[in-house]
């Protein structure tokens, strides 16, 4: 009898142990601490003309820096920056066009930007005769005699998905790019294409990038100017510049430097356990956008509310509830600088985190997640090749299955997408780092890198609904004992 009722209270004592590590474990504590107004409330501000787009090396992007950090101190989130700040700056290196570069073909000088577009930023010295190839075709371009010569093309749709975002960004790197190696390969001194009526729509969307130049981190590739021949645009009406019997092409292409600061913003909610609160989830998300540019009617202003100001007030909301009740792990939060200008502040951070590399047990990012379809998301990283942790995928499944429920898209995160999309938002630096790392989506829309992209037009009951799907799974990861494991021989196909 006596060990009939030791039996009993043993196992009464089990259940209700088991029943609570398992609710703790679970089911996160502090759902209720993430609200749809406050989501709304910080969007507003965040992707407010205050910020003027948010434009990486800006002092519009470290205006907005402060702001997050006083959030996080109300929030009440520890500094993990650089000196006790929540702050970790770092260099962006850029190079461009000068504008003392010079283009004539024939008698004519053209005037930059205008008259002529300038597509690679690499230093050059060229004078060479021009050879007119018309639309590039094969059997033309096999048989002209390239070597030494400006090659001149009229672009065409030819060959190219059109079926892209932004496809008139892109139009004009398609069209090089069928014939960019092998003229290259062929002793060709310089590229002069010319556009036709779909160039004629990218000119202006391609002018920003192009005047702009290129951005890098210390040691990165764009430090150094690239290094390739020439490309020049020309519009469709000069056509018969390059038509003219015994045209020359003489330019000089003079290449400037600059150095701007750009930040990455960090904090953290220390966990409940004494071992494992030395360990971290780090939530990531970028803070940057586009900034000022080409204007859609009178808007010039690209104020990027799904880009990305949906995940940066959603991570804000995440601390709160890890604030309320912290999980066993530490949660970190990084909002990440110069993102658009090709994921900056996540190299950087991947590179020289402010805690142990091996602290890190997880990378939960978030790209755009507040638009299309109220029931539709994606997880990227969730399926080979890109699945770089099935654990972590499980536990991010799992969670949306106990909770948003959303229908979750499976194209996007395939090698043959023609968006790419994996490559293209903060967890990939981490990934390629050899940290678990999974990318929260909502996909694309028409307004991604518009002026049309305001806090108006955000579905804000989604947005509730991602966050807490990012915090869920977050959840699951601080507090599981066994931290998730990299999948043996992870290797992305580019």
């Amino acid at each position: 009898m006596r060990m009939k009722v030791l039996s009993i209270v043993f196992f009464a004592i089990s259940t209700t142990t088991y029943a609570q590590t398992n609710r703790s474990t679970l089911v996160p504590p502090a759902l209720s601490a993430i609200k749809e107004g406050d989501l709304k409330k910080d969007l507003y501000e965040m992707a407010s003309d205050h910020f003027a787009g948010r434009e990486a090396g800006t002092l519009d992007e470290l205006k907005v820096s402060m702001w997050w950090a006083e959030k996080l101190r109300a929030a009440g989130l520890k500094p993990v920056g650089e000196d006790g700040t929540y702050f970790q700056f770092f260099s962006l290196k850029r190079n461009r066009i000068a504008a003392n570069s010079s283009v004539v073909i024939g008698n004519d000088s053209l005037q930059l930007w205008k008259n002529v577009l300038v597509a690679i930023t690499t230093p050059a010295k060229v004078s060479a005769p021009v050879v007119f190839v018309s639309n590039g075709a094969k059997a033309d371009l096999d048989k002209a005699d390239v070597k030494g010569k400006a090659v001149a093309i009229q672009a065409s749709p030819e060959g190219i998905n059109l079926d892209v975002s932004l496809w008139e960004r892109r139009y004009m790197g398609y069209v090089l790019n069928k014939f960019r190696t092998d003229l290259i390969n062929r002793g060709a001194a310089a590229i002069i294409l010319i556009t036709d009526e779909r160039g004629e729509q990218s000119w202006n969307q391609v002018l920003p990038a192009m005047q702009r130049g290129l951005y890098d981190i210390e040691g990165g590739p764009n430090t150094v100017a690239a290094s390739s021949i020439p490309v020049f645009w020309l519009h469709g009406s000069d056509i018969n510049r390059v038509k003219n019997e015994g045209a020359m092409l003489n330019a000089t292409i003079n290449i400037e430097h600059f150095e701007y600061p750009s930040v990455n913003i960090i904090g953290k909610i220390e966990g409940s356990d004494k071992e494992l609160s030395k360990e971290y989830v780090l939530f990531s998300g970028h803070q940057d956008h586009d900034g000022v540019r080409l204007a859609y009617g009178t808007d010039s202003i690209y104020n990027g509310a799904d880009d990305n100001a949906t995940v940066s007030v959603a991570l804000l909301a995440i601390a709160r509830a890890f604030k309320a009740n912290p999980g066993k792990r530490s949660a970190l939060f990084v909002w990440h600088g110069a993102e658009e200008r090709g994921l900056l502040g996540s190299k950087w951070y991947a590179s020289h985190p402010t805690v142990p590399k091996t602290s890190i047990v997880a990378v939960l990012n978030g790209d755009m997640i507040g638009r299309n379809n109220p029931d539709s998301a994606a997880l990227l990283g969730a399926q080979a090749p890109h699945k770089n942790s099935t654990e972590l995928v499980n536990m991010a499944m799992q969670s949306n299955n106990e909770g948003s429920k959303f229908k979750l898209d499976t194209l996007w995160d395939k090698p043959t997408h023609v968006e790419g999309w994996y490559f293209r938002s903060d967890h990939l630096p981490y990934a390629r780092a050899g940290y678990p790392a999974i990318f929260f989506t909502t996909l694309l829309h028409p307004d991604y890198h518009t002026p049309m992209d305001e806090a108006s037009r955000i579905d804000y009951a989604k947005l509730k609904r991602m966050t807490d799907w990012m915090y869920r799974t977050g959840w699951k990861v601080a507090n599981t004992n066994k931290r998730p494991a990299v999948e043996p021989g992870f290797k992305l196909e580019r």
